[in-house]
């Protein structure tokens, strides 16, 4: 059993935990993920290590709400265990050599974006962190990017906070003004990953777009997180999760995302149901 030692809902459908990992914790790399349980019975979840702690021997993840297992997972409290951690696991982004990146997050693939941003600032990069959401209320990790950019652009879909408009915006108005980063990498909704690729596609910019497909056992074996790379098939738990975004077939990988949305959907009202007669 894997310790929570400290929770946070960081907004109305996200939360971030410490856990209690040492072996993952000894390990982890910026762009790493684990596979969670919330209990014996529960599905395996996989989570991008968002921070790592070696000496307290921690790892954190951030995650949100979307069926039954993460309900499941957000309810549990401070003090109380995980029934599994495994990892780390995927290949860690390579940043090696890149000084002039920027990292392009949306929503909760900010959690994702911000540990490469932390490791790219540790060896002396110039990091331009630009971090999209729908609107302010669901902002994350504002001062956390701020302390390892050296340039941070905030945008939301409304103009709440920030600049109006997508992370596209301010991406397109650097490039077109001259920036030229070394590379660009981005995660977040794929819709928004797929917009990122084919703004830098021109100025034939590397751009690197870390995956999150569906996923159960995180070794390649059972293919769920299969994509199409370049033409050719690749799973983004052993070959990934980053991948050449220019390659991608992002119309692929978004029809595959949808396959199983009536099941979680019914997942998770089959644990509200189940949670209220617990609480009667």
């Amino acid at each position: 059993m894997y310790r929570i030692l400290k929770r946070e809902q960081l907004n109305a459908s996200l939360v971030r935990m410490e856990i209690e990992a040492p072996l993952a914790a000894r390990k982890a790399l910026a762009g790493q993920f684990v596979i969670l349980r919330a209990d014996e019975r529960g599905e395996r979840i996989p989570l991008t290590i968002a921070d790592f702690d070696r000496e307290r021997g921690t790892v954190s993840v951030i995650f949100q709400i979307v069926g039954g297992a993460t309900m499941a997972l957000a309810q549990r409290r401070e003090g109380e265990c995980v029934a599994d951690v495994v990892g780390p696991l995927g290949n860690p982004t390579e940043v090696e050599g890149l000084t002039n990146v920027a990292v392009i997050g949306g929503g909760v693939g900010c959690a994702i974006a911000y540990p490469v941003a932390k490791r790219l600032h540790a060896m002396g990069a110039r990091v331009t962190a630009i971090a999209g959401f729908r609107t302010g209320d669901l902002v994350i990790l504002q001062r956390e990017f701020a302390e390892v950019a050296d340039r941070l652009i905030l945008t939301t879909d409304d103009g709440s906070l920030g600049e109006k408009g997508n992370v596209c915006v301010p991406l397109n108005r650097l490039l077109e003004a001259g920036e030229r980063f070394d590379a660009v990498f981005t995660v977040g909704p794929l819709p928004m990953m797929k917009y990122v690729a084919e703004a830098t596609r021109p100025y034939r910019l590397k751009t690197i777009a870390s995956m999150n497909p569906i996923m159960i056992d995180g070794t390649g074996m059972c293919g769920c997180c299969r994509l199409t790379v370049g033409g050719e098939m690749k799973f983004a738990c052993v070959d990934g999760p980053d991948f050449d975004a220019h390659l991608i077939d992002f119309g692929e990988a978004m029809g595959r995302l949808r396959t199983y949305s009536a099941f979680e959907n019914m997942a998770r009202e089959r644990h509200c149901n189940l949670f209220q007669k617990e609480v009667k």
